[in-house]
């Protein structure tokens, strides 16, 4: 079986490489840099230089390949959208040119609302596109990554994270190794068919405020969490260099997810992954946030 991955250095792509590798397949790597791959990997893998929002490249990249691991990239852009939509359209090229009869996608919890998410809406897109192939396809609903708090250094080394959701709503909070193992797992299995989704909950819904105390714990840095308006929120993530529309899509994913939303699928074992956000802050962010280097609110 040949296996493509996507983002292969990524917080869940870079995972999905080992995981494979530990399987004893050979993966295929589409990055836009090759020397970014981890040194321990690079001479494991077939590495092909790749923009996934040139159709054209990526359907050449996938010749041959029997499953795709697919994560549309991010996107710094005036027209987040957009972006989303011209990643669609590579990889629908690269599954219709290439009669690839398998598909996993990195999606996110809300992107069953299919509009009203923000940034969440051209995952949605992505699904919809997967959908009308006609393949095998897996959509990954994943919930908040832990990695997402290292976007937030000055702010948790300042012991104040600012939020707009409320302070006591429960969310889905993963660790991006377990979405990984998750996705290896579909690409490697012959057991599905059809159109599948796999929501990725990690193993606890936990609020903002029981977020903070664990970090506080975790970490043993006393790190607070203050709720604060939209306006103010469009303001940090201005100040974080983000452009207009980056700002209002970014914060949809919130502001659309927190009146009434209810993910698809319920937490069960087949939704609930192993990995604490306590275990993951004490073996990795604890060190961060006592680094100097600079991070970004958002």
């Amino acid at each position: 079986m040949q296996i493509a991955v996507t983002t292969p250095t990524g917080n869940v792509g870079r995972h999905v490489v080992t995981a494979l590798l530990r399987a004893g397949v050979r993966p295929r790597v589409l990055l836009r840099d090759p020397a970014r791959l981890d040194p321990a990997v690079k001479d494991e893998v077939d590495a092909v230089r790749v923009d996934q929002y040139d159709s054209a490249a990526v359907a050449g990249a996938t010749r041959d390949v029997d499953a795709l691991f697919w994560v549309d990239p991010t996107t710094g852009s005036e027209d987040p959208l957009g972006d989303y939509t011209r990643a669609t359209a590579s990889v629908v090229r690269a599954v219709t040119e290439n009669h690839i009869g398998r598909v996993v996608f990195q999606s996110s919890v809300g992107a069953e609302k299919r509009q009203g998410a923000g940034e969440i809406d051209g995952l949605a897109r992505t699904e919809t596109a997967l959908d009308a192939l006609g393949v095998d396809v897996t959509h990954l609903r994943c919930g908040y990554f832990f990695t997402n708090l290292e976007l937030q250094l000055d702010a948790l080394r300042a012991g104040a994270l600012r939020v707009v959701l409320p302070l006591d709503q429960p969310m889905a909070w993963v660790a991006p190794r377990d979405i990984a193992e998750v996705a290896a797992g579909r690409l490697l299995s012959s057991a599905w068919s059809g159109r599948c989704v796999q929501a990725v909950h990690g193993p606890a819904d936990l609020t903002w405020r029981e977020v903070a105390g664990i970090l506080t714990a975790a970490t043993g840095h006393p790190i607070g969490v203050e709720r604060i308006t939209d306006d103010a929120m469009r303001g940090l993530l201005h100040g974080a260099g983000m452009t207009d529309g980056l700002v209002e899509a970014v914060l949809g994913m919130s502001t659309g997810l927190r009146e009434d939303f209810v993910p698809e699928q319920p937490r069960t074992v087949r939704t609930t992954t192993p990995t604490t956000l306590a275990s993951w802050a004490y073996d990795h962010l604890r060190h961060l946030i006592g680094d100097t280097g600079t991070g970004t609110v958002s």
